[in-house]
């Protein structure tokens, strides 16, 4: 019998938008700005869903905290300005999200990034009413402490499940009793992803129409929004 889920929480980056343009060309940005050598958009890849200290320190090879953060403050800098809007949707998300709202599916947001950043990405497709909460992340945060603190704060509960695209975004629900689930359109892999034990892996957002039968019973949530 599958579980009754009271809430599904997606990841955003690799889940419902790809923002891979804005984030390389504002990585640059920065890494320029700290005379540091520009990287490939393959390269900044591989660090979609993570948080962008950690991304920066790895890209700058840098151990200092204060290097960091100026970067992380450069980065900012042009995100803010427009590197938000190099963003696009994954062909099926919008038509998935309405139709899972309609059908009364309780929806909302948990990603590394900033929420305002993902609110203002979200008004972009305009999507951002479908959701309950957004709850994003900030500089020396971790999925994992993100999930943690909405448990306390009783936002969601070991009854919600958790949609990404990466290990991490698995990782942090398990730590937290949620189940999880992945998604094959994003940035990780069907390797990584298994590694997590995820209930199911989609392949595409067609599929997100089962997300009704799974919390049919489990729509009377009453967590504090």
């Amino acid at each position: 019998m599958n579980r009754k889920h009271d809430l599904i929480l997606l990841d955003l980056d690799g889940t419902i938008s790809d923002p891979i343009s804005g984030i390389a060309r504002s990585i640059n940005y920065a890494l320029a700005a700290l005379d540091f050598e520009e990287v490939s958009e393959g390269r900044v890849a591989k660090f979609i869903g993570h948080p962008i200290d950690e991304t920066l320190a790895a890209l700058s090879e840098s151990e200092s905290s204060n290097l960091v953060n100026q970067l992380v403050a450069k980065y900012r800098e042009r995100f803010a300005a427009i590197g938000y809007s190099e963003n696009s949707l994954y062909p099926g998300v919008r038509e998935a999200l309405i139709d899972l709202h309609d059908k009364k599916v309780p929806l909302a947001i948990c990603t590394s990034k900033r929420s305002d950043y993902a609110r203002k990405i979200l008004r972009i497709f305009e999507l951002d009413g479908l959701f309950r909460f957004v709850n994003g992340g900030d500089v020396g945060t971790t999925k994992q402490e993100q999930i943690a603190q909405m448990l306390v704060k009783g936002q969601i509960t070991e009854n919600t499940m958790m949609i990404g695209d990466r290990s991490i975004d698995l990782a942090a629900a398990h730590a937290g009793g949620l189940t999880s689930a992945g998604v094959l359109w994003g940035y990780g892999s069907r390797e990584e992803l298994e590694r997590e034990n995820p209930s199911r892996l989609f392949e595409s957002p067609e599929e997100w129409h089962i997300l009704e039968e799974l919390t049919k019973q489990g729509s009377g949530h009453r967590g504090r929004y």
